[in-house]
């Protein structure tokens, strides 16, 4: 157990007042930033808490990585991946994090805003249910708990119902809060919830009567997860600012992979979770899944494989841009040419 205290009944149950969208800065204050000199780039995440698959920035933040490339950063939790591409689309911030959804939905309907890179480019959420519910298929009639209709856990949601030769018609949505879920698995108001890896590791320790339904990553093994993404007006004329941040978020990665405990230390700290809880988390995504890109994160056919999924789930808002449009390599193709190509990884 962890020196430092941790409330984690408190992560499970209670959004914190720190939640509400567009607050929250977890960076540096602009005044410091911009006595350094340093570009200050507004950063926007898509959970209210910083998830796990999201932590690489902050930890790119304290161990000096996003300094060496003159980036400073101001960090903001948002309430979804939607909530951030507003953000983006309205010029709130610089560069927005989401999983990929709404970001195609949005170019689909003609959003200035293009992805130029992947925080983590592999699925780390798992469905999550009472152990009496042994398959998908044992589903049907229950309630299962979802945000809104096309947002990220109700799309996973329905790739878990597929499993069974299921249909969201055969289930019960419940309207959930996003940090709410474990609570809602608990008293009963819903029988399965998506949750962040931290959070179903968190979820199975606390309470004895659930389990892992399924690991989305081994239902739907091509899916794109994570998008970093800007305008595309913003990157005409910051291309240099987005090069420098991919580059530190590379190396950031790098880092994870070979530096356990700090990596710990600092997502635990970020997500408010045991280090313990974190650490289990960690042998799931880093030496199992390995969510986050070594390389550029970038696989076209991956994001293409993705869209068609997007369109066979009927949630594609219109027709999606061609990838060689929806996706900008060039600041994360050459972080890579700055930091080496690693050869011999899957990405």
């Amino acid at each position: 157990m962890s020196s430092r205290p941790r409330r984690l009944l408190a992560v499970l149950f209670v959004a914190l007042s720190a939640l509400t969208a567009g607050c929250g800065a977890l960076g540096e204050e602009p005044e410091a930033a911009a006595a350094g000199g340093s570009p200050i780039l507004r950063i926007g995440l898509p959970t209210g808490v910083t998830s796990f698959a999201n932590a690489d920035v902050l930890v790119a933040k304290e161990k000096g990585f996003l300094a060496d490339y003159g980036v400073a950063a101001e960090i903001q939790n948002f309430r979804s991946g939607v909530s951030v591409v507003q953000a983006v689309a309205e010029g709130q911030i610089d560069i927005g994090a989401s999983s990929i959804e709404p970001v195609v939905n949005a170019a689909a309907g003609g959003t200035d805003i293009v992805i130029i890179g992947a925080p983590s480019d592999r699925l780390a959420v798992s469905a999550v249910t009472p152990k009496d519910i042994l398959t998908p298929a044992d589903l049907r009639g229950r309630p299962l708990g979802v945000q809104e209709v096309g947002a990220f856990r109700e799309v996973m949601t329905r790739l878990v119902l597929q499993q069974g030769g299921l249909t969201p018609n055969d289930v019960q949505y419940v309207p959930v809060d996003a940090q709410a879920y474990t609570a809602a698995l608990v008293d009963g108001r819903i029988q399965s919830a998506i949750l962040q890896t931290e959070q179903a590791v968190a979820a199975a320790h606390a309470y004895g009567n659930l389990h892992v339904l399924a690991n989305l990553a081994d239902i739907v093994p091509n899916y794109h997860y994570g998008t970093f993404f800007v305008s595309r007006t913003w990157l005409e004329a910051n291309r240099d600012k987005a090069e420098r941040l991919l580059t530190a978020i590379t190396k950031t990665h790098r880092y994870m992979y070979s530096n356990k405990d700090e990596t710990v230390r600092i997502v635990a700290d970020a997500t408010g979770f045991d280090d313990s809880i974190i650490s289990e988390a960690y042998d799931i995504l880093l030496k199992e899944r390995q969510i986050f890109p070594l390389n550029t994160g970038l696989d076209p056919e991956r994001i293409r494989s993705t869209v068609d999924t997007m369109r066979q789930l009927g949630i594609l808002d219109g027709e999606a841009p061609p990838i060689d449009r929806l996706v900008d390599t060039g600041p994360a193709t050459n972080a890579i040419k700055q930091l080496g190509e690693l050869s011999g990884v899957r990405r």
